[in-house]
């Protein structure tokens, strides 16, 4: 079965009544947990941008808080997947300063996490991707915020 294109599905939307939408989002979000953390972000979230932002950060946190560090490559796989978390994050919010601030958190945590991080060239090549993304993310914004996430960035060890 091939899905139908986001132009036919918003099409079909506008003729289905509001009973009919509330129990298609429900069924969507009984199928997949990323359905239900986006309803949620949008419900509950989306409002209060700033306390999404503080959450996550606090959730990439206790993620490197419980890396099991007793062998290198659970650590790379672990880094690998918050990474791969707070990339999900970061889609769920159309606010761009949200994703320049988590990835600048995801890199500064990730660097201040272990020095083993900075002897290894897959972990430092991981690491300067996500601050080259950072840079390209910065020209987006507003000037002023352009500035004070410079700052950030140029803060960041390389």
């Amino acid at each position: 079965m091939k899905p139908a294109t986001a132009v036919q599905l918003r099409k079909e939307v506008k003729f289905r009544s509001k009973e009919e939408l509330e129990a298609l989002c429900l069924r969507l979000a009984r199928f997949k947990k990323e359905n239900k953390e986006l309803l949620t972000y949008l419900l509950f979230e989306a409002d209060h941008e700033d306390s999404y932002v503080a959450e996550v950060k606090d959730h990439i946190s206790a993620q490197f808080d419980a890396i099991n560090a007793a062998k290198f490559y659970y650590v790379k796989k672990s880094i690998r997947k918050i990474l791969r978390e707070t990339k999900k994050y970061i889609r769920y919010s159309p606010v761009k300063e949200t994703e320049v601030t988590l990835l600048l958190h995801f890199c500064e945590t990730m660097i201040h996490f272990s020095s083993s991080i900075k002897r290894s060239k897959t972990m430092m090549a991981l690491y300067e991707r996500q601050l080259q993304l950072i840079e390209k993310k910065i020209e987006d914004l507003h000037e002023d915020l352009q500035h004070d996430y410079l700052y950030e960035l140029r803060e960041l060890p390389r």
